[in-house]
C-alpha cells in the first residue's frame, strides 16, 4: 500500500510580506569597553559547610572577611579541584590598583 503524503500543502502557502509602514528599527546601542583589570598575587581562601571562609596567614587558618559571593563581585575566584577536610578551596586575586 503506498505511503499518505500528509503535508504536502506547503508548496501553496504564499510568503508573508511584511508592509513598508513598519516603525523604524532603534539604534543600535554599542556598549563600552571596559579597561583590562590587572590582578595581583592569587591567596587561598577555603569555604566550610556553613559558608564561612577562612584565609591562610602565618601558617594558620584564620577567618576571612568576605564570603565567596562577596568576593566574586570584587575580585576574580576560581574554585580550585581538591576539596580539605570537606572545606572548599578558591584561588582569590585582587584587582591591582595603578596609582598616577
Amino acid at each position: 500500500m503506498a505511503q499518505k503524503h500528509r503535508f504536502n500543502n506547503q508548496r501553496n502557502r504564499r510568503p508573508v510580506r511584511h508592509s513598508q509602514s513598519a516603525a523604524p528599527a532603534a539604534p543600535r546601542v554599542i556598549p563600552e569597553k571596559k579597561p583590562p583589570v590587572v590582578y595581583g598575587k592569587a591567596f587561598v581562601v577555603m569555604e566550610d559547610e556553613a559558608k564561612s571562609t577562612f584565609e591562610y596567614l602565618k601558617g594558620a587558618w584564620v577567618p576571612y572577611g568576605m564570603s565567596i559571593a562577596e568576593c566574586r563581585r570584587e575580585f576574580l575566584v576560581k574554585e580550585l579541584p581538591q576539596k580539605v577536610n570537606r572545606m572548599t578551596r578558591y584561588e582569590v586575586r585582587r584587582p591591582v590598583t595603578v596609582d598616577d
